[in-house]
Formats: structure tokens, sequence, C-alpha cells
């Protein structure tokens, strides 16, 4: 719980800090974009190979060494002088997060006896929730106390800790001896080309760096798309014919983890784009201040809280898509109800369809978790384990993409855009209910 929390967090603790840090540094604004983008950018093209790292050498292997090099660039990004070496930092730092991230529900998979595996991917789920909402508010009260650095310097001991901890409780697994397990150096690279050209293709599309702060304009970004398709078209023809691929086109092949990666990657995107429209629609449409919009929009957690303990509790009486159909319904009602409201509600009309949005995504959250971590095949734990943090992270992209492009051409001043960027978020997880409703007619 506290390696997942620390490498989630770090995903977006550091947003609120960039115009000290372009300030400190002599930097634009949009070239202190690239500190957050490098952790994002590294995390998501390291995770594959990082879970196919931990079935061949062991989960609790490579999970230390993420930790390890987590730690240790974190005092890089401490120390660092320049925006350069700090990106630098920022991207070895993500390469660390991949190596806890990437074998992290493995590891829940071999921590908890079966009859308490919902229990702790429960457990596992509140955390990561929370941990994604919960960077701002963290970094807003660090930074009113100290400088950015101390984003990074509170890693330290926390890292070494968990270091310490890790060596001393995190379970091993024995790893294959075949030599037909054995991972390609091409495979690696033709996947961080994949998801890195992708990455940016999605960025630029998003706006382009002299309109937002993007990585790449919006003809680059078209381009950055076109070499992702490419890399992954070879890199998909090289999977499907070895024993146990980087990226599990055999898992993929299995129905009900692959409708269980549908469901993730929707209900992702449509929290995305509830939680990244909802600030500017409170503070630009309904002009709340920035402490009271953060307070009302805790609602949403609180709601995630309250339930993933009792759906862990279900999981095993109820079908998986079952609980997690009903979960994305609730989430599905609670943003239409959003995307209704007035043009002046009140915070508490406001609060309790947040509520309603986080019982929902709670109930369908660890559900879900479970049954993709289950459906594959005990040796292939970490290749889930993966999956289910790229299922995340690209369900984010995808939203963000589609919010920018509402927001260029709806705009958000009088709440259009943002309000539109709730009624598709509706939608995906309507679309994600009925992956999850799909689940229960497969084995």
């Amino acid at each position: 719980m506290l390696g997942i929390a620390l490498s989630v967090l770090d995903g977006s603790i550091v947003n609120l800090a960039l115009p000290s840090i372009s300030r400190d540094l002599n930097s634009t604004a949009s070239q202190s974009i690239l500190v957050v983008n490098a952790y994002q950018v590294a995390t998501l093209a390291m995770l594959l190979p990082c879970a196919a790292f931990g079935d061949r050498l062991g989960y609790r292997r490579v999970y230390l060494v993420g930790v390890a090099v987590f730690t240790a660039a974190s005092a890089a990004c401490l120390l660092s002088p320049s925006l350069p070496l700090l990106i630098a930092a920022r991207a070895v730092q993500g390469l660390g997060a991949a190596g806890i991230m990437g074998v992290n529900a493995a590891l829940v998979r071999f921590t908890y006896p079966s009859s308490m595996l919902g229990r702790g991917i429960a457990l596992n789920s509140v955390v990561v929730a929370t941990s994604s909402v919960a960077g701002p508010s963290i970094a807003a009260a660090v930074l009113s106390l100290a400088s950015w650095h101390w984003l990074f310097a509170l890693n330290i001991p926390l890292g070494l800790l968990l270091l310490w901890l890790g060596r001393k409780a995190l379970p091993s697994n024995t790893a294959p001896t075949s030599p037909h397990t054995r991972l390609f150096a091409l495979d690696v690279v033709l996947n961080v080309l994949f998801f890195s050209f992708m990455f940016v293709g999605m960025s630029g599309l998003s706006g382009g760096i002299g309109k937002s702060g993007q990585l790449a304009s919006t003809g680059e970004g078209l381009v950055a798309l076109g070499l992702a398709i490419v890399f992954g078209f070879v890199y998909f023809r090289r999977q499907r014919s070895q024993p146990m691929p980087l990226l599990p086109v055999d898992l993929l092949r299995i129905p009900v983890f692959a409708f269980s990666m549908l469901t993730s990657v929707s209900a992702f995107a449509a929290q995305t784009l509830a939680f990244i429209s909802l600030p500017f629609l409170m503070l630009d449409a309904w002009h709340l201040t920035p402490l009271h919009a953060g307070l009302v929009i805790t609602a949403w957690p609180c709601g995630v809280v309250a339930v993933a303990p009792i759906a862990g509790r279900l999981i095993g009486r109820f079908h998986g898509g079952l609980l997690g159909g009903i979960g994305l319904i609730v989430l599905c009602a609670g943003l239409a109800l959003l995307a209704g409201m007035g043009h002046q509600p009140t915070t508490a009309d406001v609060a309790w369809r947040l509520l309603v949005c986080g019982l929902g995504f709670g109930l369908f959250q660890s559900p879900n978790n479970h049954t993709i971590v289950t459906s594959a095949p005990l040796r292939r734990a970490g290749a889930a384990s993966g999956m289910l943090g790229t299922a995340r992270l690209t369900g984010q992209s995808l939203g963000a993409v589609l919010l920018a492009l509402i927001f260029a051409v709806a705009g958000t001043a009088d709440g259009s855009g943002p309000r539109v960027a709730l009624g598709l978020a509706a939608l995906f997880a309507a679309a994600s209910a009925l992956f999850s409703l799909a689940r229960m007619r497969r084995r």
C-alpha cells in the first residue's frame, strides 16, 4: 500500500509546483510541463517490460529494484540544478515507479490467501483511487510550508522505509527456467517506442506546445501517432508467436480478461474526463474558490473509500461482471446528474452527486481488478499486473486528450465545455457497464 501510494502520487503531486519550478530553474511554462510528462511517459512505456521481468526474475526482486531506483531518482530530483537534469531524473523516477506498479498486483495475489484476495485487491484499489486525486492537496500542504524541493525530499525516507519493509515482508515466487521464456531486447525497444510515440501523439492532438504546453504541436502529434501505429504493428506481429509475450496477447485471447481490460480503459477515461473538467466548471462557471472546490471534490474519493471494503467482501459471492456493471451504472447516473445541474447549484447538490459517482466507481474497481488478476494463469500474474496499470494509464490519457479537444471547441468560461465533457464521461461509463455485464456470458 505504501509503495503503490508513492508511485501513483508522484504522477500528479508536482503539477501544482510547476510555476515555482519554472521560475527557479529559469525555464518557460511549456518546458516545465516535461517534468510531469517525463514521469508519465517512462512509467507507461516500462510497465509491461517490468511486469515481464517479474514473470522471469521474480516479482519481489523487480519490486525492490524499482523502489531503489525510485528513491535514488527522488534524491537526484531534489539536487537537480537545472531543468534538463530534473526532467532526466523524473524519467528515471518513472522507471522506478514502473517497477513498483508493474508487479504490484502480482505481489498482492501472492500475499493474500485466495479466500481474502478480494479484500486485498479492494484495499489496493482504495489506495490507488485516493492517491490519484490526493496529489494536488498534499502538494498544496507542502508548498504552503516549504519549497518544491520538499515534494521530492519526502520520498527519500519513505522510499528507504519501503525498501526495508519490502526486504522483510514481500513474498517470493519461483521464476520459470525454460529457455523459451527469454525476453528480447528488440521487444522492449518496440514497447517503449510504441507507448512513447502514442503518448506524444495524443498530447500533440490535445493542443500543441504553442497553445497549452504539451509535448508537440498538432501536426507533429499526427506524425507521432502514425509512427506509433507502425511500431505497434511490428510489435504486435512479433508478440503473436511468442510463448510468454511481452505484450500479453495470450491473455487478451481470454474473453473475460479482454472484456475486463475494455471495462477498465473506458471507466478510467470517464473518471479523467470528470476529474479534470470539474475544477473548470467550479472555478470558471460557478466562481468557487480553489479551497471550496477542492473540498467538494473530495466527496468522490470518500465514496470510493466507503464502498471498496464492501465490494471486496462481495467478490466471490457475486459475479464480478455483475458487481462492476452495477457500479458503472451508478457512476453513469452520477455523471449524468452532474452534467444536468443548474448554473448555480448549492454545495450539497454537487457533493451528493459526486458521492454517487464515488460509490459507483468504488463498486466497479475492486471486482474488475480481481477479475483481471485472477483470470490470468498464476505464471502470468506479472503480465496481468502490468496490464492493470497500462489500462488505467491508457484510459486516463484518452480522457485527457478528449477533454482538451472538447475545451478547444466549446471553451470553459460559461461551463458548456465541462458539461459536454461530463456528458461524454457518462457515455464512457455506460459503455464500460456494457463491457462489464458482457463478462457474465463468458468463461
